[in-house]
This record gives C-alpha cells, sequence and structure tokens, in this order.
C-alpha cells in the first residue's frame, strides 16, 4: 500500500470491524476510538486516501454483512479499483477467513474485473497457494514506512508483534529470493 501510493496511486482502504472485543478489560466505545484513530495515523503514515470503517461484530461477520452489502457495493461502485487485497482463506483469524469469503463473494456477485489478490498476516509461509499465479513487489523503498505504520498500532501490541516480526521475516526472505532488500507477495485468487 505505501509503495502504490507513493507512486501516486490512490489507496482506500475497508476495515469491517472496530476491534471492541480486543481489550475485555476497556469499555467497547474506548477501544473502538483508540483503534480507529491508531489505524488513521498508519494511513497517513503510508500515504493512503483514507478509511472506510464498517461495524461487523468480531465473531460474527457472516450475520453483519447482508446488513452492509449494499454499502460495500456503493464503495466499490464509487472508488473503481483496479486491484483488491483482501486476506488469505488460510489465514487463522476466523475474521480474516470471513473477510476473504466476503470479499470473494461480492467481487463475483458484482462482476468486477480488477484483480484480486490475497495477503497473509498470521502465516510464517504460504505453501497452500503455489499453484496460484502471484504478484511480487520490490517494497525496498518503502518498507520503512510501512514499519513505522505498524507500530502506530500501540494498542494492538503484544497481538501485533508476531504478524510485525513476520511481515519482516518474510520481506527479507522474499527479497533475498529475488535479489532486492524487501519484497512482499500478494495471491491472485481472481
Amino acid at each position: 500500500m505505501a509503495k502504490y501510493a507513493h507512486h501516486g496511486n490512490k489507496v482506500k482502504t475497508i476495515i469491517f470491524s472496530k476491534g471492541e472485543k480486543s481489550h475485555p478489560h476497556l469499555k467497547a466505545d474506548v477501544i473502538t476510538d483508540i483503534r480507529q484513530k491508531e489505524s488513521c495515523a498508519a494511513d497517513e503514515i503510508i500515504g493512503g486516501n483514507g478509511i472506510y470503517f464498517l461495524d461487523f461484530k468480531e465473531g460474527q461477520f457472516p450475520q453483519h454483512y447482508p446488513r452492509h452489502e449494499t454499502q460495500l457495493k456503493r464503495f466499490i461502485r464509487n472508488y473503481r479499483p483496479t486491484k483488491i487485497f483482501t486476506h488469505s482463506i488460510d489465514d487463522g483469524h476466523p475474521d480474516h477467513v470471513n473477510t476473504h469469503k466476503i470479499v470473494a463473494e461480492l467481487y463475483d456477485k458484482m462482476k468486477l474485473k480488477c484483480d484480486l489478490y490475497t495477503f497473509d498476516v498470521w502465516t510464517p509461509f504460504n505453501f497452500k497457494k503455489r499453484e496460484n499465479p502471484w504478484m511480487l513487489i520490490d517494497v525496498s523503498k518503502t518498507f520503512p514506512k510501512k514499519m513505522t505504520a505498524l507500530k502506530c498500532f500501540k494498542s494492538q501490541y503484544f497481538a501485533a508483534a508476531y504478524p510485525i516480526a513476520l511481515s519482516y521475516l518474510r520481506a527479507i526472505y522474499n527479497g533475498f529470493l529475488n535479489n532486492t532488500h524487501y519484497a512482499e507477495i500478494f495471491y491472485k485468487v481472481r
């Protein structure tokens, strides 16, 4: 996202859930406010063009999707994306898996023509998608910006430490295999 923004592309983000259950010791409205501010700060660092926050309740994405389907369709029609990136179906987090299913279903329903790619957050290496076409992006110039943006998520420090470390290790590994410092791989699913 940082590289696309750096090259002048419009980067819009949709966040399905506000993370109201991520900190049981805090009131839902307190943690959702914190997480929204962190997301907006990270978006600004990478040069994004804003975030569209939905209100799917954690652990209940399939039940909440019908209520938000029209909003999502409108958002996609308004911005006419050339690429969509979403969570992998192989992600270990159930809300991420359901996000993937919702995005793929919406993509098919709307008969979109843009490319749909997945990314991994919780899995160190992805062996299941080796047969899928993939896109390698050299992110050497913008990788420090990504890491700075990820540090905005102070409320998620313990939950995010693992994916941040994985991002770093995968970027180095993919970069090494492709003769660059840092690289990211995305799998084309549509």
